[in-house]
């Protein structure tokens, strides 16, 4: 393990240590705080975020862009000074941490027996709607996890989703398809975060008037389960209390072949994505890239210039 992995091991278990002990108020603050430091710093996660914004919010001046990144980072920091401190929320707390509009997308396709799996990009705290899908309705289900480094750090976050109700697979285990899928046949839920491809195989889709990937897996867990595919979006307002929304099913096209149907079911949930975004930018946390664009050098200067310092200090 090197020095840098050592020491985002011991930040994050520091976090997970000592912010679940602070007053509530105490937390937000320093979050707040945090959130405004690394904002001013203007580091290159402040600025993939704003290009990304740019995106969402087509035409916003640099100012405009700069309040939405300083709004971006706080709530970014509000997900995790509340995932920090869930593990020492009650139940009751958690129950009272969400409000989801049209929960009967999820109640009905459960009560169906067929499965249920909830597709999430990475809105407000998508940890938090987990623990209040254990929680409040008593509903297990299974996830999965990127396979961070150092693993010391990977376990620390499966031992946490763990601790509140979820079973966690890890990314890019082989079996990771087979037990979602025996997961659904048995009735099951399954939750994955699904705006961002990490593997070689995601769909390209249209996202905000350009080309992106996404994973191609809730489109085909949907196809060979039979489970009903329901996109979810989350946001913050001024309250305590997380909002959401469970939108309506995307549907197994009636024709076409498997990648034909994979791609307009997995448009559909970029679609659906979009929606939320486009009406709460600052709530969505992607401070990496995403469009095909941004990872041609040619395309994108900030990628051409950090390869560029690469080849010098090489």
């Amino acid at each position: 393990m090197s020095a840098q992995q050592r020491l985002t091991d011991a930040l994050y278990g520091a976090g997970w240590g000592t912010v679940k002990r602070l007053p509530e108020p105490v937390a937000v603050r320093l979050g707040r705080t945090i959130a405004d430091l690394a904002w001013k710093q203007r580091g290159a996660g402040v600025q993939r975020l704003e290009r990304n914004y740019a995106r969402v919010v087509p035409g916003a001046t640099p100012e405009r862009l700069a309040e939405l990144s300083r709004a971006g980072m706080r709530s970014y920091l509000r997900y995790w000074m509340e995932s920090f401190r869930l593990p020492a929320w009650s139940a009751e707390r958690i129950a009272a941490g969400l409000d989801l509009k049209d929960l009967h997308h999820l109640t009905d396709g459960m009560a169906a027996g067929k499965g249920v799996i909830a597709a999430l990009p990475h809105l407000a705290n998508w940890d938090l709607a987990g623990a209040w899908v254990t929680t409040k309705l008593g509903i297990p289900f299974t996830t999965v996890a990127e396979r961070l480094k150092p693993e010391t750090l990977y376990d620390r976050f499966v031992a946490y989703r763990e601790g509140l109700g979820m079973e966690v697979l890890p990314h890019n285990g082989g079996s990771a398809f087979g037990t979602l899928a025996r997961r659904l046949r048995d009735g099951g839920l399954v939750c994955l975060v699904a705006d961002r491809d990490l593997s070689a195989s995601g769909v390209e889709v249209d996202f905000f008037g350009e080309r992106a990937r996404m994973p191609a897996g809730p489109a085909l867990l949907a196809q060979h389960t039979g489970a009903r595919l329901l996109p979810v979006t989350l946001w913050y307002d001024d309250s305590p209390v997380m909002r959401g929304r469970l939108h309506p099913p995307v549907e197994v096209p009636e024709s076409g072949t498997r990648s034909e149907k994979t791609s307009a079911m997995t448009q559909a949930l970029a679609d659906a994505f979009a929606t939320g975004i486009a009406e709460h930018p600052e709530d969505w946390h992607m401070l990496q890239r995403l469009w095909t664009a941004d990872l041609d050098p040619a395309r994108d200067p900030a990628t051409a210039a950090s390869q560029q310092d690469r080849k010098g200090t090489s």
